[in-house]
């Protein structure tokens, strides 16, 4: 196996979606990788452990996630692009560490390759049901972007967009795999590197002794420096002012964490992604995201070919939620179907979006396997009447 100079295996593979989001992964320049074998994640950093000597990279296996958690942010703040690589028990565990990566705007990449659950699960199956525990699992207010892709060349392309949305937002960035686009393989093109747009880290040009490490322009996001460089830096989870120093008051607390959030809120409608398939006449819109989006495509089909006018939208980006886009597909539908990998999660923001105007008719699934496509089309058939 051989790589050009940046470790980009170019040409045409057969690759399943762990080893290419590996491959997305030093094509984006990830220099560092922290993780812990967890199924049915283990193959991503396996791979990268093999191909990452090629390039002058580094994996460490940790003694645990929240260790491999902890140690990306000091790769990234080393002067390293990080990631880490986990499922649900795993995931459970790095939850302070998403937090302490967000007030300190530490870019990362996080991939969950997820799996049945709670606890232990089903570790060699398949399921959805991390998706709000991303958005929701740390304490506080907090934002992050997550990226939910539905076949092999999907985990190769969104994760170098992972890294470069977390480089250009500082915030944590996620790719929401499960374990059947994480083990399928399939065709995965891979360009010459001069073909794969990258974003590089915003370093400061600024000179030792007036560099402020949290002093912002208009796009709300602070230029970073590393260790080494001659900087003065104080990296806290506390609440902090622009040096970087604790200032635990009200005031602080408000400014900061408004402009954190709004960083994200606020750029919701750029960062959105959905793939629109028959949306503009449909009577039924079908909304999913990742696996079960290749599933609920069968049953459009076959919806159609019954006659009904369904069309379909793929959540690409599922977080943040494009409410302000579903609520437009909403204003020309009768009703939307979504189908999950779970008892219901990114279904209630579909409803919130809604608002009442239509009616929202969940497909769910506990897991362990994919749906039958019948199943979706009996939904839409009942959505249709």
């Amino acid at each position: 196996m051989t790589a050009d100079p940046k470790g980009v295996l170019t040409g045409i593979h057969f690759l399943d979606g762990d080893h290419a989001a590996c491959e997305g992964a030093l094509a984006a320049g990830c220099r560092f990788v922290a993780g812990y074998p967890i199924t049915p994640s283990t193959e991503v950093v396996e791979r990268f452990a093999q191909r990452i000597p090629l390039v002058g990279g580094l994996f460490i296996q940790m003694e645990d996630e929240l260790a491999a958690s902890i140690a990306i942010l000091g790769g990234a703040w080393g002067g390293k692009k990080v990631m880490t690589v986990t499922s649900g028990p795993g995931l459970s565990l790095m939850m302070e560490h998403l937090g302490l990566a967000y007030i300190t705007e530490t870019p990362c990449v996080f991939i969950d390759v997820q799996r049945g659950g709670p606890s232990t699960g089903l570790p060699t199956l398949p399921a959805q049901a991390d998706m709000m525990q991303v958005k929701w699992g740390s304490h506080g207010d907090y934002e992050i972007i997550a990226l939910s892709p539905n076949s092999p060349q999907e985990c190769f392309d969104l994760t170098i967009r992972a890294f470069n949305l977390t480089e250009q937002w500082r915030v944590p960035v996620f790719l929401m795999m499960d374990e059947v686009v994480g083990h399928m393989t399939e065709r995965v093109v891979i360009p010459e590197a001069s073909a794969i747009e990258i974003t590089e880290r915003r370093w400061t040009a600024k000179a030792p002794g007036t560099y402020r490490p949290y002093d912002v322009g208009a796009d709300r996001v602070p230029e970073m420096t590393k260790a080494g460089d001659g900087h003065r830096i104080h990296v806290t989870g506390l609440t902090h002012d622009e040096r970087g120093w604790p200032c635990m008051t009200p005031k602080q607390q408000d400014k900061l964490i408004r402009r954190l959030s709004g960083k994200i809120r606020d750029n919701a409608d750029a960062l959105t992604d959905i793939r629109e398939e028959g949306c503009e006449d449909a009577d039924v819109v079908v909304v999913s995201y990742g696996i079960t989006s290749r599933v609920a495509s069968a049953a459009v089909l076959r919806a159609r070919a019954a006659g009904l006018k369904v069309g379909h939208a793929r959540l690409v980006v599922t977080w943040p939620f494009p409410a302000a886009r579903i609520a437009a597909l909403a204003s020309k539908c009768k009703a939307m179907v979504v189908p999950e990998l779970n008892l219901g999660q990114m279904v209630h923001e579909v409803r919130l979006a809604v608002n009442g105007r239509i009616p929202v008719l969940l497909v769910d699934h506990a897991g362990g396997t994919v749906h039958d496509p019948q199943v979706i089309l009996d939904r839409i058939q009942e959505a249709a009447r």
